[in-house]
């Protein structure tokens, strides 16, 4: 019964001395795979506090606008842990890096490109007609960039730019001749200048001095009185200066100009051709030059006042002189052009303009609808005086 009691003992300890083992390796398996967790973790959180880190020492975008490009978070390729080695390795992808990098190049050779084209081809750089020998210049760049038009440089006798009246005398006179015959716009621009006390005399503060009475009794009409009064009230305020309109470039003049009551782009073209002697002004809304490029290049219809930039792009920097030529075709054509006076102005006398008055019927002091919506006139003779 003893030994029976003492058996039993000692098998039970055997069974707990057997389990303990098992227990013991379960627990090494246990802690075996926490310590990898733990290590994965571990290097996650330390990957994941490097990026974070990357990421504030990055500069802050809140300022700068939003890039069109988006951003790319770098790709990340995890390896199979290792409980000897456990790594997790970043892995960025040089793809945006290769594309920037060509794009690069191709710019570069782009603006290689360009440059080369730039300096094949010399920029001319127009002076200002009156000077001496520019239109020698201008006449020979016109007869190697346009065949056709350089036939008509032959015929006819170079255009000479000569008149020197200060600014605001010849906006007064444009003014004074607009929609006016050339013989009555001379004659009440003579009683005007009596008026003044001579063309020396002609000064914003004279001008504002005169009533639109006195203005109306030597021939000036409201209207006109009152464009007269506008171009001297803004010389007066500082808004317009003869030494600003010398100085300014042609577009800037160009606004200033219009914004004068009376003045429009035509009158604006022809004081910048005929007054300042610019030497690359196109009269787009002139119907003389639009009828002289239509017949240069034998076209069906009237170029459009849009289409005659590009169709004269070949005759910068000297579009005033080509212009000038188009009034002579169209005159030597025999076309009706008051405006074919603003080029032979410049050598016209007046007892030459009395012999084809003589020769040829009066022409009506008002013109046709077409041309008196681009202001011509007799003040295309003015112009040129």
């Amino acid at each position: 019964m003893g030994e029976q009691t003492q058996g039993q003992g000692q098998t039970h300890v055997q069974n707990r001395t057997q389990s303990q083992p098992r227990q013991d390796s379960s627990t090494s398996i246990t802690s075996s795979t926490t310590t990898t967790s733990t290590t994965v973790a571990t290097a996650t959180i330390t990957h994941v506090t490097a990026i974070d880190s990357k990421l504030s020492n990055a500069p802050s975008q809140t300022n700068s606008p939003l890039s069109k490009i988006p951003f790319r978070p770098p790709k990340i390729r995890k390896i199979s842990p290792d409980p000897n080695n456990s790594q997790i390795v970043a892995v960025e992808t040089p793809k945006a890096t290769s594309m920037t990098t060509s794009a690069v190049k191709a710019s570069g050779r782009n603006n290689k490109i360009v440059q080369q084209r730039a300096a094949m081809v010399p920029r001319v750089v127009a002076r200002s007609l009156s000077c001496e020998g520019e239109v020698e210049i201008a006449l020979r760049f016109l007869r190697n960039a346009d065949p056709l038009l350089a036939s008509l440089i032959d015929l006819h006798q170079p255009p000479t730019f000569d008149n020197f009246h200060t600014p605001f005398l010849a906006l007064t006179r444009s003014i004074l001749y607009q929609q006016l015959a050339y013989k009555a716009g001379t004659s009440i621009y003579t009683r005007f200048i009596a008026l003044c006390g001579g063309e020396a005399g002609v000064l914003p503060e004279t001008v504002l001095a005169l009533s639109p009475q006195q203005l109306r009794q030597i021939g000036v009409s409201g209207r006109k009185a009152s464009y007269l009064h506008d171009l001297a009230r803004k010389y007066q305020n500082g808004i317009l200066s003869d030494s600003a309109i010398v100085n300014m470039d042609d577009k800037s003049l160009f606004t200033m100009l219009t914004m004068v009551n009376g003045i429009g782009s035509w009158s604006v073209h022809m004081f910048m051709i005929f007054s300042l002697h610019r030497p690359d002004v196109l009269p787009i809304n002139d119907l003389g030059v639009r009828k002289g490029v239509q017949l240069l290049y034998n076209l069906e219809e009237l170029p459009r006042p849009s289409q005659m930039d590009q169709m004269c792009e070949k005759w910068r920097p000297y579009r005033s002189v080509a212009s000038w030529y188009m009034w002579r075709f169209v005159e030597a054509k025999g076309t009706p052009s008051s405006a074919v006076a603003v080029a032979t102005g410049a050598s016209l006398q007046q007892p030459q303009q009395d012999q084809q008055q003589q020769q040829h019927p009066p022409q009506p002091q008002l013109l046709d609808p077409i041309n008196g919506m681009f202001n011509l006139g007799a003040a295309a003779c003015a112009w040129g005086q």
